[in-house]
């Protein structure tokens, strides 16, 4: 009872920060000249964009089959596409609970230790930060003016802005968090050796097990350019995901490869954010990117941030039931047969 109550707090906090962010990006926007811009949209990009997501999913799949391979597991792509598309579906409730609900489901479909494919979700999201890492770095690199300028207004000025005149107080903050993890390391050594009886504590050592397995994985794979490959066709099926929506509007139709290479850089923080799918956080950071980077007139910007998110999110919602349906589906069989 207790956890659930816990959830449904931290659900609702996350849900409110979103919607916050989302009433922030669209604080300077009429609702109707939205409609009016909603309205004008070719939609055909944005099918062509989903059927490119899905796609991208099913080398997800194959990716993630890889890494399960490599510690000795078999798995059919058929139902690691439905348990990756069960783990987007997740995300749309709770941030973060999709690495859980995939890895869950798979694990009871195919009788796969569930610290093991936790693992390699974990060893595949830290090889997806390194790219997106890269990609930012590569961005900001060949744009760093303008990208400067972006990151300044939005973020920088803000925050100086809201802090200035207390640095003695940051600085106190600063030192009393690194003071209250050097405690904690005291704390923790002395308190080891009685910990490591404990149940918790062998429960964690189990968890960090499969996480090191998972990260090994990537370094042991007997096949490292395929593994690239899929990652690569992730990478670039997500560039064309933000490209193809760009032709759906006459404002953003003239914005051309390196442009969709920023917007996926920076709007993939947006996506990240400890939000219920991306909601608020995306449409901020994507609304005022292209305003204020692109000079796109902001009701133009915010149509085409909301409409990329809501088919993206519609075709999570719609993929991920079927693939529920069909993993239940599968269970009912084996269990008949």
């Amino acid at each position: 009872m207790k956890e659930t109550i816990v959830s449904v707090f931290k659900y609702l906090f996350f849900l409110a920060l979103g919607i916050g962010l989302l009433f922030f990006a669209f604080r300077n926007i009429n609702l109707t000249d939205l409609w009016e811009e909603l309205k004008t949209a070719n939609y055909w990009w944005f099918l062509a964009a989903i059927i490119i997501a899905v796609i991208s999913h099913v080398f997800r799949a194959l990716r993630w089959n890889m890494l399960i391979a490599q510690m000795g597991y078999k798995t059919r792509t058929s139902t690691t596409f439905y348990s990756v598309m069960m783990g987007y579906l997740a995300n749309l409730v709770l941030p973060r609970l999709g690495e859980i609900t995939r890895c869950g489901f798979l694990s009871k479909k195919e009788n796969i230790p569930f610290n093991t494919l936790f693992g390699t979700v974990i060893a595949e999201r830290v090889f997806d930060l390194v790219v997106l890492f890269f990609i930012i770095s590569m961005v900001i690199l060949t744009q760093i003016e303008k990208i400067g300028g972006f990151l300044d207004e939005i973020l920088v000025k803000p925050l100086l802005g809201f802090y200035s005149g207390k640095e003695l107080a940051i600085l106190i903050v600063i030192l009393l968090f690194f003071l209250f993890l050097f405690l904690a390391y005291l704390f923790f050594r002395r308190l080891k050796p009685w910990m490591k009886t404990t149940m918790l504590y062998q429960k964690i050592e189990a968890f960090i097990d499969g996480f090191v397995g998972g990260l090994r994985s990537i370094e042991k794979l007997k096949n490292k350019k395929l593994f690239l490959f899929h990652t690569f066709m992730i990478w670039f099926l997500y560039l064309l995901m933000i490209i193809l929506p760009f032709y759906a509007f006459a404002e953003t139709s003239h914005l051309k490869f390196l442009d969709g290479l920023t917007v996926l850089g920076i709007g993939s923080l947006g996506i990240v954010a400890p939000v219920p799918g991306g909601i608020g956080s995306y449409h901020f950071i994507i609304t005022e990117m292209l305003s204020q980077l692109y000079n796109i007139p902001i009701k133009a910007a915010a149509a085409y941030a909301t409409a990329n998110h809501a088919a993206q999110t519609l075709m999570i919602v719609v993929v991920g039931l079927i693939s529920y349906i069909l993993l239940i589906l599968g269970k009912t069989k084996a269990r008949n047969e």
